[in-house]
């Protein structure tokens, strides 16, 4: 695209400077005639006026050298004082993509692939039989059955929690303690329940401090294997 040199307002201004430096000493020469009187005769060199005469002289190099000045200044100044649109486009950033930069949303963190879920529940039933345990009916087994059984589910299942996910609560403090919902909460990471009106902050008690994950490390699948079983089908051959 097609730019056009600009000036800078310094060129403006020192160009005003010298052609006024430059009128001011013509109205100064014309007024005061500081080289004395130059007159002019018959003759046909340079509009009559007389050469003999050192007055004339000195008008001549005056009028001939105060332009010349001038115009040698401008073209050593004046080159520097120019910039393009282009150049001014790269100094300045526009408006517009500066809003662009402060507008730009973070960026959204990758969700886990939902097989993960899958491969969680499957090492809970492989450690500790966890699905069993949930799909099976307790209903007909008295308190101290299903208490023996919960021991050893507990402690299997406990244990590939630990290996498998870090989790660390969201708020802190005890159950029963009073704390404070700031301004710009997360609703799905703080659930508000009670008499909810006005709003945030609000103060209230905890009643659950809540987990959030904040590291899931699973072992990678072998090849070939369907990321949907949660246990596979298990058969004895005689």
């Amino acid at each position: 695209m097609a730019t056009r040199p600009t000036l800078k307002p310094l060129a403006l201004i020192l160009s005003v400077l010298f052609l006024g430096g430059l009128a001011a000493g013509n109205y100064f020469v014309f007024q005061q005639a500081p080289f004395g009187s130059c007159t002019l005769g018959p003759s046909p060199v340079l509009m009559g006026a007389d050469l003999s005469q050192p007055a004339c002289l000195n008008y001549i190099y005056y009028f001939i050298g105060a332009p010349l000045a001038v115009g040698l200044l401008l073209l050593l100044i004046l080159p520097r004082l120019v910039t393009t649109g282009t150049a001014l486009q790269q100094a300045k950033p526009t408006p517009a993509s500066t809003e662009t930069k402060k507008s730009a949303p973070p960026p959204t963190p990758a969700k886990p692939p939902p097989d993960a879920a899958v491969q969680l529940l499957a090492l809970f039933q492989r450690e500790g039989r966890l699905v069993d345990f949930l799909r099976e009916d307790i209903q007909p087994y008295d308190d101290a059955q299903i208490g023996a059984a919960v021991r050893t589910i507990h402690q299997t299942c406990r244990q590939v929690l630990v290996e498998h996910l870090t989790l660390e609560p969201i708020l802190s403090g005890q159950e029963g303690d009073e704390v404070t919902v700031p301004k710009d909460f997360d609703p799905s990471a703080i659930r508000l329940t009670g008499n909810v009106s006005g709003e945030p902050p609000f103060r209230g008690a905890l009643r659950h401090a809540g987990w959030r994950a904040s590291r899931v490390k699973l072992p990678d699948q072998p090849r070939g294997q369907d990321p949907k079983i949660v246990a596979p089908a298990e058969v004895e051959i005689p």
